[in-house]
């Protein structure tokens, strides 16, 4: 907290802007209220997976997390850096995102096995429903991220822009 009140204040940026962005900036409201949406029914202190609801639930937000946040919100979070970097530009932070980007990697192929061994497991969780209703998720996860990205690069740097990063996270 004090770190990164020093990097605020050394930078000159606002401290309320930069606070505040998660209730003022629209883009960035709206992938945090989802994202606290992906997991919230297992935070609740009377979830339970005993039952078939309680069972898909969990899928589901597991689902969320590690499909939805470690795999398309981080991976597409990288994407300016890794550009960057690809061009060599911002090389040193380049190559630090490289190691991240393994770490998550790791983070990413753990909840794909998972998510595949509690489906091969339990069959009639993973209904035509449910996975609809886990694309409905990751196309919205994925116009989240493409808005953030316009908010975030309203005009483009260095040879990236919101259409670029529209094509990459479709891919992704």
């Amino acid at each position: 907290s004090h770190t990164f009140l020093y990097v605020v204040e050394s930078l000159g940026l606002n401290e309320g802007e930069v606070f505040n962005m998660y209730h003022e900036v629209p883009a960035i409201a709206a992938k945090d209220e989802f994202e606290m949406r992906l997991t919230a029914e297992v935070l609740d202190d009377s979830f339970s997976t005993e039952t078939f609801d309680g069972a898909q639930t969990f899928l589901r937000n597991l689902i969320g997390y590690y499909l939805i946040m470690e795999g398309v919100f981080f991976y597409t979070g990288f994407v300016m850096v890794l550009s960057f970097h690809r061009r060599n530009l911002m090389t040193g932070i380049g190559e630090q995102f490289q190691y991240i980007l393994r770490d998550e990697t790791i983070h990413l192929n753990f909840g794909i096995d998972l998510i595949n061994g509690i489906r091969t497991e339990n069959p009639h969780l993973w209904t035509t429903e449910f996975q609809q209703d886990v694309v409905d998720r990751v196309r919205e996860a994925v116009e989240l991220e493409i808005a953030y990205a316009h908010d975030c690069l309203p005009r483009g740097i260095l040879g990236l822009n919101g259409d670029l990063f529209r094509e990459y996270v479709q891919h992704i």
